[in-house]
């Protein structure tokens, strides 16, 4: 390029107006000749060497392993549930469907609820619907399942708030003496949106604890608030049963079972101890 050329080159990008037409259309192209190397060929050498001694191969792109994107209501549920049912899942029919009808009455956009210690935020909040009573032997799975609903729900995008006690614990909690409000306590417990009652019938029995068990589930009741409760115990006696054979109705009393018939979907667990398997 002559220097005539050049200072017209300068003169069209400093002022533009002034210059020519056939000028300023002219398209600018820069180009590079002989780019300098990042590292000279003796370095690259090296560093390639050194790569392949540890098995890297910079002609194939590093695979990187796919992570699963995070889940921080299920991580919260995790810390709070129990280790031995950490990787509890609700496989059994029944608790299949039952956590499918719960997540179905799931609504409203829980974004602005921060609730770190009932498990976390999630995109719906549970309402109402039925409960579950899960009875049957010990150790046939009853508790099991019902961890595994509670880590189902929260898996499945739900804003689960929920409690889990077992009956012999929550009369001990609220007994006299033992609580600084044994009625903020009780009321906190039944209103929670998800609530296991472990144990139910395996407590020593009272007309106190039967008043506790009534005020809870006639309010849960009442407002279809979802419930999963366990029992080693039979509801009712039935012609079959063993005379010997304790039943929920004489622990918890006729009023306590009315309750329970009109709230829960009862299930049968039958089968050997799974906790003498696991260790034998």
């Amino acid at each position: 390029m002559g220097q005539r050329q050049q200072r017209v080159w300068i003169h069209a990008v400093l002022q533009p107006d002034a210059c020519p037409d056939d000028v300023r259309r002219r398209p600018v192209t820069v180009t590079l000749e002989n780019p300098q190397r990042a590292v000279s060929d003796r370095i690259r050498a090296r560093l390639q060497t050194a790569l392949a001694e540890r098995g890297i191969d910079l002609a194939q792109p590093p695979s990187v392993p796919e992570a699963g994107e995070p889940h921080p209501a299920l991580e919260a549920a995790q810390r709070r549930i129990p280790y031995a049912y950490r990787d509890a899942v609700a496989d059994h029919p029944g608790v299949a469907a039952w956590v499918k009808e719960i997540t179905r009455n799931a609504v409203a956009p829980n974004a602005l609820s921060l609730q770190p210690n009932w498990g976390g935020r999630g995109r719906r909040e549970i309402t109402h619907g039925p409960s579950l009573l899960l009875w049957g032997s010990t150790g046939t799975g009853k508790t099991h399942q019902a961890y595994g609903a509670i880590r189902a729900l929260t898996a499945a995008g739900c804003g689960v708030r929920w409690h889990t006690t077992t009956a012999a614990d929550l009369y001990g909690e609220l007994r006299p003496g033992q609580a600084a409000d044994s009625e903020l306590v009780l009321r906190h417990i039944t209103r929670v949106p998800l609530l296991l009652l472990d144990d139910l019938g395996a407590a020593k029995c009272s007309e106190w604890t039967e008043e506790i068990t009534l005020r809870l589930l006639n309010w849960r009741c009442q407002n279809r608030l979802p419930t999963l409760i366990t029992s080693n115990l039979p509801p009712v006696r039935t012609p079959g049963t063993d005379p010997k054979q304790p039943v929920l109705r004489d622990r918890v009393g006729d009023r306590v079972l009315s309750r329970l018939s009109g709230m829960c979907q009862p299930f049968e667990f039958d089968g050997p101890d799974r906790r003498f398997a696991a260790t034998g």
